[in-house]
């Protein structure tokens, strides 16, 4: 092998990191982005009112419980509206999950872990068992979301 393959070669795997590098840059701007601007619409109505009146009661309630539910039913008015605008709810789109993109996916966990933090008995591995039936997860991306929150990541 010729010292000018060699070069070649390394110039190719410098530009292929370089482009990486630029991608990873951009995921973490769209990220930063949603970061900025998660559950706005939380802060204005119909929303607000709402979710100032059940919050508390969320937080005492074990999620998926018949009685969380129930609440969830007399908020309907506020969490459709949450759902129409934000896309990291699976409700946000017709097809549920599988119309999410990695962002969507990714805001959504964040949102699962922290939601875990508001309730007295939070835990976001049970919470990770209830959505697979809620949002028909399929097993591989259950599997991705649980290695994700075995390795406490989002923590």
């Amino acid at each position: 092998m010729t010292q000018e393959k060699i070069e070649k070669s390394k110039q190719d795997t410098l530009k292929h990191i370089d482009e990486v590098r630029n991608a990873i840059q951009a995921a973490i701007k769209e990220l930063e982005c949603r970061a900025k601007y998660h559950d706005q619409s939380k802060l204005e109505e119909p929303e607000l009112s709402i979710f100032a009146e059940y919050g508390p009661r969320l937080k005492e309630t074990t999620y998926g419980s018949d009685e969380y539910k129930n609440n969830l039913k007399e908020m309907n008015k506020a969490l459709q509206h949450h759902y129409e605008n934000n896309t990291h709810h699976p409700e946000y789109y017709e097809n549920g999950v599988s119309g999410m993109d990695i962002f969507d996916v990714i805001e959504m966990l964040c949102d699962w872990v922290a939601a875990c933090k508001r309730h007295d008995d939070g835990d976001v591995m049970r919470s990770l068992e209830i959505n697979k039936n809620r949002f028909n997860l399929d097993n591989q991306l259950y599997q991705i979301f649980k290695n994700t929150f075995e390795r406490n990541i989002l923590e």
